[in-house]
């Protein structure tokens, strides 16, 4: 890879900014809100701290071992082959997973403001990652260019939006049309929709196209993190001030755009649906440049078949980018909200409380930090699958079924390919 063409901080920060806000704030508003009522921001910060702490762990662990690859290359350097290699095929689930989600929100949006029928989400859920899975084929500086734009513009908007919510603040709204939630509910909903702050670990499975990685890496992801935990909060609470906790709930697919138009009338609605558009577009990008890169290193390892070491010309894993993008545009077509983003938390949860069990193990920097985000990361699965059970158990049951398959099934699989 040419010098010239690797992430600068401006690249990297974006990137996890991206990958955190596209599934975030636009995707879950309306889940965690009809989950924690009130407390919705909590849920955000109490998550935020998690996650912050993952930062932490990972930046550490990828400058430990100056590889790409994540929880895979972790746990590799620390001999549990086998774990890793059926935890990377439960994370490229999830990212897929992931895509779907942010394609999905999309697709809503845009089409909300047309307003051409049922059918047309789902197209354009498919057309977005059709259109991506290109950009990302051209390789790293056309992908980290479209981050840049994408992030800057939507971060405009949602500022605006979230202060000018707050100018006109009224607690009633918190709880407009639903019964007063108590605070114990923000720690469920923490753990439900965790995967608002997963985007920042993609930056793990890019160490070897960042500039000057031992800096730019620890610097981007912790200032990223902070930055979305902040976001979070305003747009939260700014947004429920504009038309009230119910609204938000029932209009979930598309609760921001439903703000925006309170706050601004028209110009609202097209400006908030432009950075909807801008977020869950970037978030896509990032997911979609970051699996194709860890794909890549599972190959390698022989844990995925050969096919996805294969680069292009642009030295991008196009068979890995190819097929990843096609299965999540599949599911953005056919799945539901609230499942997809249940299912996706789960697999992130507990990737992010591997990760922080090995930061300690291996003695990083400050690792007691990294033992109490692996407690904090079991209890919030715990929490989260209870939820679950109670609420809609068939993410549950389809991960959990998923996970047998991989651990029973993926060295059977692998031996056929690699023999």
């Amino acid at each position: 890879m040419a010098k010239e063409k690797k992430m600068s901080f401006n690249a990297t920060w974006s990137m996890a900014v991206g990958g955190m806000v596209g599934g975030g704030i636009f995707s879950v508003l309306g889940v965690i809100i009809s989950i924690a009522g009130q407390w919705a921001w909590l849920s955000f910060v109490l998550a935020g701290v998690i996650a912050l702490v993952s930062a932490h762990s990972y930046s550490q662990l990828s400058i430990k071992y100056k590889k790409s690859g994540g929880a895979f290359t972790f746990l590799n350097e620390i001999d549990h082959e086998g774990i890793a290699g059926s935890l990377s095929w439960i994370l490229i689930i999830g990212y897929i997973l992931t895509m779907s989600v942010y394609a999905f929100t999309f697709g809503h949006y845009v089409a909300y403001i047309l307003n051409w029928g049922s059918w047309f989400p789902r197209v354009l859920a498919f057309s977005i990652i059709a259109v991506l899975a290109l950009v990302n084929l051209r390789g790293v500086g056309d992908s980290s260019r479209v981050e840049i734009i994408t992030v800057w513009g939507k971060l405009f908007v949602l500022l605006g939006l979230s202060i000018f919510g707050i100018l006109h603040w009224n607690s009633e709204q918190l709880t407009a049309g639903i019964e007063a939630k108590s605070w114990s509910n923000a720690i469920v909903g923490a753990a439900t929709i965790f995967m608002a702050y997963e985007g920042f670990q993609l930056l793990s499975y890019d160490y070897e196209d960042l500039k000057e990685p031992e800096r730019t890496l620890p610097r981007a992801t912790i200032s990223a993190v902070i930055a979305v935990i902040g976001i979070y909060i305003l747009v939260a609470l700014g947004a429920t001030m504009l038309v009230g906790a119910e609204t938000l709930i029932q209009e979930k697919e598309v609760a921001l755009a439903i703000a925006g138009k309170q706050a601004f009338g028209i110009t609202g609605l097209v400006l908030v649906t432009i950075a909807a558009t801008f977020s869950t577009a970037s978030a896509i990008n990032a997911t979609l440049f970051s699996t194709g890169r860890l794909m890549e290193t599972v190959a390698k390892k022989k844990d995925l078949p050969h096919l996805f070491v294969k680069e292009n010309q642009a030295n991008i894993p196009f068979y890995a980018i190819l097929i990843i993008a096609g299965l999540a545009a599949i599911l953005a077509t056919l799945g539901s909200l609230n499942i997809l983003v249940s299912a996706a938390s789960l697999i992130f949860l507990i990737t992010f409380g591997i990760v922080n069990y090995i930061g300690f193990l291996q003695k990083i920097k400050y690792r007691v930090l990294s033992f109490i985000g692996a407690i904090a990361c079991l209890i919030a699965i715990l929490l989260s699958s209870y939820e679950q059970i109670k609420s809609n158990p068939i993410p549950l049951i389809i991960i959990v079924l998923l996970m047998f398959v991989v651990l029973i099934g993926r060295p059977y699989i692998m031996k056929k390919m690699n023999g």
